[in-house]
């Protein structure tokens, strides 16, 4: 064997090599990608929402629907007040589930399960239930207004026991945030005839979410060493209206993917309900906390409507 063929053979070797090691090298980072996927469902609380000074509740609602088809998002949920129901607004729900959407239970008078106590609350989910379990595209969730559980752990426990006996499942989120402010504070300029710079409300508004979600993501990633599939919690409001498609525009170009409440509902979360006295906050914080996070490192800085308020100004939103 001459020294040119073995020097050829060496370089052919180490070429080999070279390539088995890029080949073994994208499969560890495509697994890491798997198991660290960003999944996240899109739900939405209070509806249907009274007309504000931006906008009707029905021009709300058509401008919601367009959003979501447009973006081709395969489900979201929107979580009812039942109380709220008339001849205009029942059109508004029949809407979103012509146009393949789900309706869940959020209560009928939208009061926290500690201020009402467990009996009444029980009853008001189920006067809720009457009115909303022959829906169209209903499905048998319920979510706490203020995410207030009870006051307490058997109060909490009775509650849930009841809703459960119902056919409940527990509505729960991962991902709070303060995009209610955020909308009355866009209603309120209005209502004053204050000049409204749409293209920044529309940034303040997607950066502002979006910080949160990877700030919660974030958090489940310590608790859990994964990322779950997550639970957006969003409001039926004039700012999901403006915004909500730039804000699932900026999601996807930053690797998250859109899926249906239903799936995200059956992620290995949904059955821990070893915290359940702590789950004012949300299923994630709950977690974290009993692994020891501390309570203070749960919360986003913007669920805080004095800093909402300075940033609001700050980013020139109004002039």
């Amino acid at each position: 064997m001459n020294e040119a063929y073995c020097i050829n053979l060496a370089r052919m070797s180490a070429t080999y090599v070279k390539i088995i090691f890029q080949i073994v090298f994208m499969g560890i980072l495509a697994a890491t990608s798997l198991c660290h996927a960003k999944e996240l469902a899109i739900t939405f609380d209070d509806a249907p929402t009274p007309d504000s000074a931006l906008m009707s509740g029905n021009e709300r609602t058509q401008k919601i629907i367009a959003a979501l088809q447009k973006a081709k998002v395969p489900d979201a949920l929107f979580f009812v007040q039942a109380d709220r129901l008339n001849k205009s607004t029942q059109m508004r729900l029949d809407q979103y589930a012509a146009a393949g959407f789900h309706i869940a239970n959020h209560s009928y008078s939208h009061q926290s399960a500690s201020a009402l106590g467990k009996k009444n609350y029980i009853a008001d989910a189920k006067s809720a239930h009457l009115l909303l379990k022959n829906q169209n595209n209903f499905l048998p969730f319920h979510r706490f207004p203020y995410l207030d559980c009870g006051k307490d752990k058997s109060s909490i426990l009775a509650i849930r026991d009841s809703l459960s006996e119902l056919g409940y499942k527990d509505g729960y989120i991962t991902i709070a945030n303060y995009d209610w402010h955020i909308s009355n504070l866009l209603a309120k300029a209005s209502e004053n005839k204050k000049n409204i710079n749409y293209e920044n409300a529309k940034k303040f508004y997607v950066d502002t979410l979006f910080s949160a979600i990877e700030f919660y993501d974030e958090v489940a990633r310590k608790a859990l060493g994964k990322s779950p599939k997550h639970v957006l919690l969003l409001h039926e409001n004039d700012a999901a209206a403006l915004f909500l498609g730039d804000l699932i525009a900026h999601l996807r170009s930053k690797g998250w993917k859109i899926i249906s409440p239903q799936k995200a509902y059956e992620d290995p979360i949904s059955r821990d309900l070893s915290n359940i006295s702590y789950h004012h906050q949300n299923r994630v914080a709950a977690i974290a906390r009993r692994s020891g996070i501390p309570e203070d490192k749960l919360y986003h800085v913007s669920e805080n409507v004095d800093y909402l308020d300075k940033a609001f100004v700050e980013a020139g939103v109004v002039y």
